[in-house]
């Protein structure tokens, strides 16, 4: 009758939750915390996770060595309680099981009264019947208090010694198993003595009972106890609080972030920041081209109101200065309208009302087409753009997984110069579709979705050749040349600077400015955002991976030895415009019927560069005349063509009738 009442007593027990909540974690690449959530009420309190079992066995044996055998109640240690308690007249060692102490966790009651200890021990016999051992034991590793805001071993572990509890010294078990008793009295940080006092008991009852050896205890004992909680990862804040946003529910995120590296990047775009003076902040994206996982995301300098660190300027929209001009000139290359080594203008023109200038104001004249990039002259750039058309570029960036923003609805040849909006993400996103050879995967964090490639955005000897021209720009003071092929920019107005590049295997991203837009005098690109850059492969990895060789097809040739249509650009509409400076031929003129008297007639030309070149029917004549009256021997009658080339290439022809 007795049992029965018992059964009933303990059946009709309603429990409280058990599914406690615990922090929302944020995982790098390897498993590691990069950052982790307090729960609703201002606690620390994780999942556990793997626990170090040596740990586990240690609380076991010192809490409550018969876990495993009783059904909640040990009656044992309760009798033995009372008698120390009579013995000493006061309470020596408790007679609570770690059911009985999960029972008053998971109702968080009272434990002196006797209303409260019955009301524990109806508990933990309920549990006992509804749970197995090892859940019991895992709602103790969850609940039970370290003192102050932090609960579970997991938290504690993480706060007292910094390191996840996987594997634990004897030292540190025992002074995770010691301080859930008086999580405030026993506080290393606040109460060293007691913390110590407390610790070494747990080893010598242990030593005592055979469970550690005497040289185990003795290192124990010497260990130094922690003197201060450690800080919860708070790595990627900007990222983590993206991904809490796109999927509110979810209690882990699994990244491919690295944590050695994301913590290595924030603390130099902190430095960078720092050293730019006031209200300046600092963004930073580093990338796996060849596989498209982010290594690295940094969205600010700090959570620093003066700096507005609330922004994620990974994602804000800003004008990217210079660094768009790479593709305009692989979409040239792609297109047949220039080659590397192509001659360009770089004089006065006007588009309409559009009349772009160079940052210096300063006109070069005819220049090749790498100097002009490795320059980032912005004369060239436009004119480039006006032959392919802003579409093009706007769509072959679109292709490569970029969203650009217009300020008006219709692209202009401003966009070349920086006339759009777009992030950071999305440049270094073109950058690493560069450095594949024109189509490269898109970027990704989060290891649960699939994987994806961008569009092409050109050729892959049109992407070598432009990645070999930025390789080819002078490197901060100190670093390097050749290795990174990279591009800086800054926007109208010094409102923004930015460095992107990349080498064999890794392409990393650098903005600096301020969130809300206004200038930052005197702040170039290249003198402000480009050592960052260098100095975050320095950080990412020992040394640079080394850049692709060209691709078969491209074509490796001096200006001199181009094809002729490409040895200097022109617009495919000019392609009947008088060149400037161009030689003419003035006699013979076109359609002349001459007689060649002594087997030579002299050629008369007008401009052009000497020396000259004349050919007959397409075989050299004349070479290298520094003439403008040639006497050139004819044979032969009948049409004849004569064409002259001068030194840059330019040419004239005229079609004859020998008599």
């Amino acid at each position: 009758m007795a049992r029965d009442r018992l059964d009933a007593w303990v059946d009709t027990t309603v429990l409280p939750p058990v599914l406690a909540e615990t922090g929302v974690e944020m995982r790098d690449r390897n498993g590691k915390l990069l950052r982790v959530y307090q729960v609703g009420n201002g606690i620390w309190r994780l999942d556990p996770g793997p626990v170090d079992p040596g740990f586990v066995a240690m609380l076991v044996r010192y809490e409550d060595k018969r876990f495993y055998s009783h059904s909640g109640v040990d009656p044992l240690a309760m009798l033995r309680a009372a008698g120390q308690a009579l013995r000493h007249g006061k309470t020596v060692s408790g007679g609570s099981t770690l059911t009985m102490q999960v029972a008053r966790l998971i109702e968080d009651g009272p434990t002196g009264r006797w209303a409260g200890k019955l009301r524990q021990i109806r508990v933990a016999l309920t549990l006992e019947r509804r749970l197995p051992k090892e859940r019991i034991l895992s709602l103790y590793l969850r609940h039970a208090p370290y003192g102050g805001n932090i609960e579970g071993v997991r938290a504690a572990s993480l706060a007292w010694f910094g390191k996840e509890p996987r594997r634990l010294t004897a030292a540190q078990s025992a002074v995770l198993v010691a301080l859930p008793q008086a999580p405030e009295a026993r506080r290393p940080d606040r109460n060293m003595d007691a913390s110590k006092s407390a610790r070494d008991r747990v080893l010598h009852r242990l030593a005592e009972q055979g469970t550690l050896s005497t040289a185990d205890v003795r290192a124990a004992l010497s260990e130094p106890l922690p003197t201060a909680l450690h800080g919860f990862p708070q790595l990627a804040p900007h990222l983590a609080d993206r991904m809490r946003a796109e999927d509110p529910t979810a209690r882990q995120f699994d990244t491919t972030l690295d944590a050695d590296i994301q913590r290595k990047m924030e603390a130099l775009v902190a430095e960078a920041a720092r050293k730019a003076g006031g209200r300046v902040s600092a963004a930073l994206v580093a990338a796996d081209h060849q596989t498209g996982e982010i290594l690295a995301s940094v969205g600010s300098a700090a959570y620093e109101p003066a700096r507005q660190g609330f922004v994620d300027m990974t994602r804000a929209l800003r004008s990217p200065g210079s660094t768009l001009k790479p593709f305009v000139y692989g979409l040239a290359f792609d297109q047949g309208l220039a080659h590397p080594e192509s001659l360009i203008q770089d004089s006065p023109v006007m588009f309409g009302r559009y009349a772009p200038r160079n940052f210096d104001g300063q006109f070069r004249g005819e220049v090749r087409v790498r100097e002009a990039l490795q320059l980032s002259l912005n004369i060239p750039v436009v004119r480039l753009t006006e032959a392919l058309g802003p579409v093009r570029l706007m769509a072959a960036l679109t292709r490569g997984g970029a969203s650009a923003q217009l300020p008006s609805g219709s692209p202009g040849l401003a966009v070349a110069l920086g006339g759009v909006g777009i992030s950071l993400n999305d440049l270094v996103q073109l950058y690493a579709g560069l450095a594949q050879g024109g189509r490269g995967p898109l970027l990704w964090y989060d290891r649960t979705q699939p994987r994806t490639t961008s569009g092409r955005i050109m050729s892959d000897v049109a992407a070598w050749q432009v990645g070999n021209i930025l390789a080819g720009l002078t490197p901060p003071p100190g670093a390097r040349k050749g290795i990174l092929a990279y591009k800086t920019g800054t926007s109208y107005g010094h409102r923004d600077t930015w460095a992107i590049g990349y080498d064999g295997n890794h392409v990393i991203g650098v903005w600096l400015g301020r969130p809300d837009g206004t200038p930052v005098p005197g702040a170039f690109g290249g003198d402000v955002a480009a050592p960052v850059l260098f100095e975050a492969f320095g950080r990412l990895k020992p040394d640079f991976s080394p850049l692709p060789p060209p691709p078969h097809a491209t074509l490796l040739l001096g200006s001199a030895e181009l094809p002729q249509p490409l040895q200097r650009f022109r617009p495919r509409n000019a392609a009947f415009d008088e060149i400037p400076n161009a030689p003419q031929l003035l006699f013979p003129p076109d359609g002349a019927a001459l007689y060649a008297e002594d087997g030579e007639i002299t050629l008369k030309l007008r401009g052009g560069s000497a020396p000259f070149s004349v050919l007959v029917n397409g075989e050299p004549v004349v070479t290298k005349s520094p003439l403008r009256e040639i006497a050139m021997p004819i044979t032969g009658r009948g049409f004849t063509t004569l064409l002259v080339l001068d030194a840059k290439g330019q040419a004239d022809r005229a079609t004859i009738t020998l008599r």
